[in-house]
């Protein structure tokens, strides 16, 4: 279930049909500060495989990034985390502030 890469909106509304609350990271392919944060969730998955966790990459799915910046009123930033609870975002960090412990954090309150 975990580290799945979404890379069209209709995939990504389909996460609100499966599961109540969800991962998802927009990652850079060519950023080193995006490279350690999607380290960070790679490490957050495989030790939480039982949450779901998804992410696009920048580069490759834009209109979906631009989608979910849209759609939920959040800024783009690359990294970034966001965590769904129903179709609201509870919980947005970027850059360095993407860690497995702040992920893991984030996912039990």
């Amino acid at each position: 279930m975990s580290k799945q890469t979404i890379e069209t909106i209709e995939q990504f509304e389909e996460l609100f049909n499966k599961h109540e609350q969800f991962l998802f990271v927009k990652n850079s392919l060519t950023c080193p500060i995006s490279q350690a944060a999607f380290e960070e969730y790679q490490e957050f998955a495989e030790t939480h495989q039982d949450f779901p966790s998804y992410h696009l990459h920048v580069q490759d799915s834009r209109p979906l990034s631009n989608y979910i910046a849209e759609t939920f009123g959040i800024k783009h930033e690359s990294p970034q985390a966001l965590l769904f609870k129903g179709r609201n975002v509870v919980w947005n960090a970027s850059h360095w502030k993407i860690t497995s412990e702040e992920l893991e954090k984030e996912i039990t309150q």
